[in-house]
């Protein structure tokens, strides 16, 4: 291990990102968390990241919010918002900062401003990373997952795996339950035809036309998505012959990930759910619109189909992985 221990007792870890981006480094992390056990671990990231941390408290101890920086898209920088951020941060004096954003051309310099003891993590060729002998060259190949595993492994830090995870409360299966929704286990599929981004998005008449083949052989459908995807669902709903189930604005994420632990499969975008999916081995067809399945898809593709939309535009194929799924699921 390149810091022992003894000397590292208070870490934050940057990455300031969505949801299934957050899931995919939880190996990497839980890797941090066995090599520095009595370690106090803190995210810094987006606000929605608090939620993050307390579903993840065995890896995590606490987070505070990133308030944006020029150059990275994720929220609009407020000056004097992060002038204050990075006093807090000075004052934290961690012992480590790992930079797991990503390449670190745009914030690596930022990173040495937070003035932690080490500074650890990602940098590309041509662009500034001190020379600590803690940066390894940005990997531009292998799953998300697994690039950051090789991080941890080139800082001397055993890897525990690359499955997923992701923690269920008493209060998620709460919030299910008062939908008082009319489905059993395995009965049902979910269909999730939202993402954050449009161009990730399959067209509606695709997941109409495979809900209503699920339907047709006896399964339920359920949509799923938050209230800014409304629209997308009446959509889906508008193609339909047969009436789903439709919990669009009404589910937490944790109502939603126990539906997907429950359901018989998950049909969506590569998006979050897709990694909730992978999380609990839940059966799903994942439809990459971005030209990177080797990146985010599913890693068991026994279980787990991801279809290449950019490079195979094929609607009859993805209907034969959904009917062979689907035969598996009765």
């Amino acid at each position: 291990m390149k810091l022992p221990p003894s000397e590292i007792k208070k870490i934050a870890v940057f990455r300031a990102l969505q949801l299934g981006d957050m899931l995919c480094i939880i190996p990497a992390i839980k890797a941090l968390r066995n090599a520095y056990p009595d370690a106090n671990i803190v995210l810094l990231g987006l606000p929605w990241g608090k939620s993050f941390t307390e579903r993840f408290n065995t890896y995590f101890d606490g987070f505070i919010h990133f308030p944006g920086y020029p150059g990275l898209p994720e929220q609009e920088l407020n000056p004097k918002d992060f002038t204050a951020f990075l006093k807090r941060i000075q004052d934290e004096e961690f012992d480590l900062v790992l930079q797991m954003q990503g390449n670190g051309s745009i914030i690596n310099p930022m990173i040495e401003l937070f003035g932690a003891k080490y500074t650890a993590g990602y940098t590309t060729q041509g662009h500034y990373a001190p020379d600590s002998g803690l940066f390894m060259q940005y990997p531009n190949e292998g799953h998300e997952i697994d690039r950051h595993i090789k991080l941890m492994e080139f800082l001397g830090i055993e890897s525990q795996g690359n499955d997923l995870e992701y923690p269920l409360t008493t209060a998620d299966y709460n919030a299910l339950d008062e939908l008082h929704l009319d489905i059993e286990p395995k009965g049902y599929v979910c269909v999730h035809p939202g993402s954050r981004g449009s161009w990730r998005q399959w067209p509606v008449q695709y997941f109409a036309a495979l809900a209503d083949y699920c339907i047709e052989q006896g399964l339920k459908v359920v949509l799923t998505g938050i209230p800014q995807e409304a629209e997308i669902i009446d959509a889906v709903i508008g193609h339909m012959r047969h009436e789903p189930i439709n919990t669009v604005g009404k589910t937490s994420m944790g109502a939603v990930a126990v539906l997907i632990q429950n359901a018989a499969m998950l049909i969506s975008n590569c998006t979050g759910v897709s990694h909730i999916a992978s999380a609990f081995k839940t059966p799903s067809i994942v439809i990459s619109m971005d030209g990177e399945p080797h990146r985010w898809g599913p890693l068991d593709t026994r279980v787990h189909r991801t279809i290449n939309w950019l490079q195979s535009p094929d609607f009859h194929s993805v209907f034969r992985e959904t009917v062979e799924l689907v035969s598996l699921a009765s």
